[in-house]
């Protein structure tokens, strides 16, 4: 998955939060920590594995920690525009309709392209309170399988999650170690709203 500078990260060894932060600050926690050999409880070397999870899907991450500091911030920069107009973000794709749908598209104000970005628009609002729960759920759900998988009330607690049922997805998670289940929890908060409105 592609990571900028500014995308809003979280490291973990084992069940220990590293670090967290926009990209830059955490690839830079990471290769400092990293440095020296991690101990666990009993003093021994901790071979865990790092995760670094994008905070706004849940989804695992990498982040390239090779070079000086200044190479890892530049890596993750977006690259700089080039002279003249800037882009304007659209992007031409095609679809395929029935020669009703190009009719009465055609004959809207401004056509096509703006009738159905006018569509898209009206439809993103009617179910972004409905998206907002998906994505919450799918972000806490991809960050529990990978840090907490084979914790007890796991399974359970998934099904908390896609049941909005706040109270028993806390009950199934409180005995887990505090940084993943505060993580988890975190990403889990819209799940959690009023299903019934987000219809």
């Amino acid at each position: 998955m592609s990571v900028t500078a500014d995308t809003p990260c979280t490291a973990f060894r084992g069940d220990r939060r590293l670090a967290a932060g926009d990209a830059v600050t955490v690839a830079l926690a990471l290769k400092a920590a990293l440095a020296t050999p991690p101990l666990n409880e009993d003093g021994h070397e901790d071979g865990r594995p790092v995760l670094v999870f994008d905070d706004r899907s849940g989804r695992a991450v990498d982040l390239d920690l090779q070079g000086s500091a200044a190479e890892i911030a530049a890596r993750l920069a977006p690259p700089p525009r080039g002279p003249g107009r800037p882009k304007l973000g659209v992007v031409a794709r095609e679809i395929t309709l029935l020669p009703r749908h190009w009719e009465w598209l055609n004959a809207q104000p401004g056509g096509a392209s703006v009738a159905l970005r006018k569509l898209v628009d009206e439809a993103r609002k009617g179910s972004e309170a409905k998206d907002r729960v998906r994505q919450a759920q799918e972000a806490a759900y991809r960050v529990m399988s990978a840090l907490a998988g084979d914790r007890p009330g796991y399974e359970e607690a998934v099904r908390a999650l896609y049941a909005a049922d706040r109270a028993r997805f806390d009950t199934l998670t409180a005995d887990w170690p505090a940084d993943p289940r505060d993580y988890a929890r975190a990403l889990a908060a819209d799940a959690f709203g009023d299903l019934a409105s987000a219809g």
